[in-house]
């Protein structure tokens, strides 16, 4: 899907945040800078790993690469099951507007057979001024078409490893850090306790937190008092019903959410990281146990089954319409929106109408 051309027209750029120090590494080239358009153009940048939000957050920076070399630039984002050979080059061609473009193809793994020996054959040569973005999220799918690409000379690899749960107070400081705020060693923890380890919500935490207390070092009880009464367990709330499409309960939800002060970045946060395990499902081999669906969706065993049901109402195409309609709530209600209420409305009624039915 095309994002509008032009969009950096007539009005100035905002300055651009630092990358976090996690990206940072993700993104390095030979482990000191962040990327440049000669990183970017005219190369194949291959994202691996189980981390996506990290890979997620590489793609906005290389996409924010792309534009920075030409702001009237062609942006397409596609998935693995949807490439044929004959697509990638409709997706990679010029248009009348510019001959620069940037194509991300997600879910990597799922790439049908008979459209590998195309991929790899542009990989090869890809054109100078295309930006094409590869993410594959792990696992043991799509490995064939991986060893094929780590051997061509124009393709830029970048892993994302796990962030392990000894770690994540420091991704929440560097994050802080990452928005121009101080956050004292108890209080990341004491956030870690308080939204759990998913890195998207730790992610939107520590935004919400260094913006609204951009004047001071943020405390172990600036902590507690903002994020008191578990305010992840009122978003999944929400999530579970927009995945089910029950809008009306989600809204209601939603509502009730945001009346006891659950910041809306948390909102988006659980709804993608819910789309995202239905994504991941999909990968996974029929007849596998439980325990082993866990490992691969990177959720606790009991919530397996409720997954799987859910999943029943959704396609590939469902579940990347519905990502992009929380991608542009997500931005739209750190900064953009007016009205963040009425962003995450939106959003749930775009999402419940992504199912099957």
């Amino acid at each position: 899907m095309s994002e509008p051309r032009g969009s950096g027209r007539g009005r100035s750029r905002t300055p651009r945040r630092p990358l976090s120090e996690h990206c940072a590494r993700l993104l390095s080239v030979a482990g000191t800078r962040a990327p440049s358009a000669a990183d970017v153009l005219g190369t194949v940048t291959l994202l691996t790993g189980p981390e996506e939000f990290l890979g997620e957050r590489a793609v906005t920076t290389l996409k924010e690469v792309v534009r920075g070399v030409d702001p009237e630039a062609e942006f397409s984002d596609t998935v693995g099951s949807s490439v044929t050979a004959a697509a990638l080059d409709e997706l990679s061609a010029p248009s009348l507007f510019s001959s620069t473009r940037c194509v991300v193809v997600r879910l990597l793994e799922d790439l049908p057979e008979e459209a590998v020996p195309g991929v790899v054959d542009y990989a090869a040569a890809p054109a100078e001024d295309v930006a094409l973005i590869l993410v594959h999220t792990g696992g043991q799918k799509g490995t064939g078409i991986l060893t094929r690409l780590r051997k061509l000379d124009t393709v830029r690899e970048s892993k994302s490893a796990a962030v392990k749960a000894h770690e994540l107070p420091g991704f929440v400081a560097g994050e802080v850090r990452r928005h121009g705020g101080r956050i004292e060693t108890p209080a990341a923890e004491a956030l870690v306790q308080a939204v759990g380890t998913d890195l998207r919500a730790l992610a939107g935490a520590a935004d919400q937190l260094a913006h609204d207390f951009a004047d001071r070092s943020i405390s172990a009880d600036l902590v507690a008092r903002y994020f008191g009464g578990r305010a992840e367990t009122k978003s999944f709330a929400v999530a579970d019903a927009a995945v089910l499409g029950r809008a009306a309960v989600a809204l209601e939800e939603l509502r009730w959410a945001l009346d006891t002060g659950t910041p809306p970045v948390l909102v988006t946060s659980a709804l993608a990281g819910s789309l995202r395990a239905l994504g991941r499902l999909q990968g996974v081999r029929r007849g596998a146990r439980d325990a082993d669906i866990a490992r691969e969706l990177g959720v606790p065993p009991w919530k397996v089954r409720q997954i799987t049901g859910q999943a029943r109402a959704w396609d590939a195409a469902g579940i990347a319409t519905a990502l992009r309609a929380v991608a542009r709530a997500d931005a739209e209600v750190k900064g953009a929106a007016h009205d963040p209420a009425y962003a995450l409305e939106r959003m749930l009624l775009d999402v419940t109408e992504a199912r099957l039915g």
